[in-house]
Parts: C-alpha cells; structure tokens; sequence
C-alpha cells in the first residue's frame, strides 16, 4: 500500500475499529489550502467538497486534527442569541448538528438536554424576558420557568429561600445540548477524506509569498505548498497568520479554561448557565461533571490558565450546588479564543484578495462549526459572503454596524 493510501486511526485509535483517514504526501498545489485542522477548517474542507465540486483542497494542523480547541471545550451548543443576524446563523448551525450524525454516518453523540440559563434577580427576570422574546421573534424556541419549575427541572441546585444567590426563575431553550468534541472533528475529517481532500497533520505554517495578486505560496514545515485562495481557521492563532500577512485584526487572544470532576451517577441531566456566578455546568455521559467560566482575563497564546480563575470558577458552582463541595476534579485544560469587541465572529474576506477569514468566534467557536464550515466554504467557492454571514465581515468595524453579542455569548461556552 502507498504512503498517500494509507490511512490512520483518529487521535491516536481513541476510535477502536474506526478507518480514520488517509495520511497523505502534500502535493505541490492545491484550489484551496485551509490552515488549520479544527472543527471549522474540517468542516469548511467537506462543505466546499460536498456542496461546491471543489476536490483539489488540503486541510494543513500544525498538530493533530481536533488538537486545538475543538478538543478543548466543554461541548455544548446552543442557538439562544438575541440579535437577528446571530440568531439566524446560530440556528443554522443547531439545525446542522440536529442531522449531522446521519449526514456524516458518524455517531457525534448529540444530546438534546437543554440548555438552562439561571435569572437572581429581578432585573435578570427582565432582561430574560426580553431575551426570550426575541429568539421567539427570531424563529428559536425559548420558554420562560419559574422557581418551583426550574426547582423541578433541577434538583441538585440550590433553589431554597436561604439560597446564598437565589434562584428567581431562568429561561431554556430545549433544543440545546451537548456534543462530543472529538467526535465531530472525527466525523467531519473522515467524510472529507472520503471526497478526496488532503488532511495533512504535522504540518506548521511558517510564511506565505506574497505578490500583487495575494498570497499563493504557502511555506510550512514540509515544504512549500501553491494555493488558489487560502483559508484561515485558526481561532486563537490567527493573529499570529495575519502578521505573516502583514496585515493586523482587531482581536486579542486569551485562555478559557474548563474542568472535569470524578465521576457521579447521574445528577444533571440539562446543561445550567448562571451569568451572575460566572459559571455553567453539565454532566458528561460518563459521569463526569464538566465545568467552564470566565477567560483567563490577560493576552495569552499558552493552553494553561492560572489558579484563581480555577478557584473563581468553583466558588462559584459550589454556590449553586453546594451538595457538590466534597467533590475532586480530575482534569484541567484550557483553549485559546480570539476575542472581538462585539463578540461576534469574523468570516469573510481579508486585505489580502485570495485570502479568507474564518475567525473572532471567541468562546462560542464550537456550537458554530456547521454552519460556520458551511458559510466559509461559500465564501470561498463564490468569493463573496453568505447571506447568513454577510453581516460578519471584517469591514463592520470600519463602518461601525457591530453586533453587541456579548449577553447571548454567555461566558465561556
């Protein structure tokens, strides 16, 4: 069997029986070079395959596929957002991952449990309602709940009158959940390699040539690559693509941290957000609790994360759930999110003509693949913006039309 028809097992065989991928020799050109082998640049590889005939693609990770922060979150996705744009686009992407499995014939374990977000007082019972009210405007389901009912939804939170932070109702869109991490970079990489795209892993990125005509060399450690048009789809990273670019974004990098807990038997069976803790949790189907927060608030490239965010972040679920006080995390990690100051991502064109964007997701990356690999590729094969991202384009901020999504992204999910 040839080096380029070989194949490998997922993330070092985590899949027992899965055929994976080829492993294959970069070829000295290719229609589109995609940098970065996440879930949007897979996704973006397999939607310019499938829905645009584009075959000659190679998708170039610096390390393994779902290395980054595809494998580096806390799963959930959602399409809870209160602007019309974003809620259009995130319910794309929700409606995307509601089939994905069959689509992929790939088991991505979807788990539609809800997503609770917690209200303590009665101005965020007010904004709730608000909140609620648009995404029901907006097309996306949203019910309104009370004490008793989230009480009932809930059992383990504290909800008691001597609550520390009471509980005074929330809102939930039930349609949310949680999705294995690893498994969608899996699925998307395994059916783009089977229409043929090149998924190079190893492979850093060092430079680019530049002419009049954009950037169509592209040096990385295992040679030199010729591209038509180019992708990015680095998330934290970009920035540092942009520099070889010689051009700046307007976005900072920084580390967003997440835990897991030893196992429980089941306790929680929805994903619960309390903006006012700083904190939201879910249950893993093996038991285990996972936990996120807030960014690690200074400009960071390193996946590390520093004590007192940890700390900040249990204190805070151990206010919502004191029952949990005795329990012992096991893991820690922490990704590297590109962060704007609308909160909203950037996916379009760059200064550079044959060079595209897909960046500026912040902590709200991963509930974004679907759609944003479907947009991105249309960006690509068309170059010119999808209707549902044609408001995310880099000139907003040159022309002030932001979209103020900071709210509906929550904190760290």
């Amino acid at each position: 069997m040839s080096k380029r028809s070989q194949r490998v097992s997922p993330t070092a065989g985590n899949l027992e029986g899965a055929s994976g991928w080829r492993s294959p020799t970069p070829q000295a050109r290719y229609d589109v070079v995609l940098v970065g082998g996440g879930g949007h640049g897979l996704a973006t590889a397999y939607y310019l395959a499938k829905n645009h005939g584009v075959r000659r693609i190679a998708v170039l990770e610096k390390g393994w596929i779902g290395g980054g922060n595809t494998g580096r979150n806390t799963t959930v996705v959602r399409s809870n957002y209160l602007f019309p744009e974003s809620a259009r686009f995130y319910e794309h992407s929700l409606r995307l991952y509601e089939r994905l499995g069959r689509e992929l014939d790939f088991n991505i374990m979807f788990s539609q449990r809800g997503m609770l977000t917690l209200a303590h007082s009665r101005h965020d019972l007010e904004s709730q309602r608000r909140w609620a009210n648009a995404m029901r405007l907006n097309g996306v389901d949203s019910e309104l709940l009370d004490t008793d009912e989230v009480a009932e939804l809930v059992p383990a939170l504290d909800c008691s009158p001597s609550a520390r932070l009471p509980v005074m109702g929330g809102f939930i869109q039930k349609r949310g959940g949680t999705v294995r991490h690893d498994a969608v970079a899996w699925g998307y990489a395994r059916a783009a390699d089977a229409l043929g795209v090149d998924i190079i892993q190893n492979c850093e990125v060092t430079g680019f040539e530049l002419s009049s005509g954009g950037a169509h060399t592209v040096k990385t450690t295992r040679g030199t690559i010729g591209a038509d048009r180019i992708g990015l789809a680095t998330a934290g990273h970009t920035t540092t693509l942009a520099d070889m670019l010689g051009f700046r974004l307007p976005m900072t990098s920084y580390a967003l941290q997440a835990f897991v807990s030893e196992p429980l038997k089941p306790v929680l069976d929805t994903v619960v957000l309390s903006p006012a803790c700083g904190v939201y949790v879910s249950q893993s189907d093996k038991g285990e609790l996972v936990v996120g927060g807030g960014l690690d608030l200074y400009a960071s490239y390193a996946q590390r994360g520093n004590l007192p965010t940890v700390e900040q972040t249990l204190r805070g679920l151990l206010t919502l759930f004191p029952s949990f006080s005795r329990l012992r995390m096991l893991r820690q990690w922490a990704g590297i999110v590109d962060v704007v100051a609308d909160s909203t991502p950037v996916l379009g064109r760059s200064p550079i003509p044959n060079v595209f964007l897909n960046c500026g997701w912040g902590t709200g990356g991963f509930k974004a693949i679907p759609a944003g690999g479907w947009c991105f590729a249309h960006t690509i094969a068309k170059n010119e913006a999808h209707p549902l991202t044609a408001a995310f384009g880099l000139d907003r901020f040159a022309r002030g039309a932001l979209i103020d999504e900071a709210a509906a992204s929550g904190i760290a999910h």
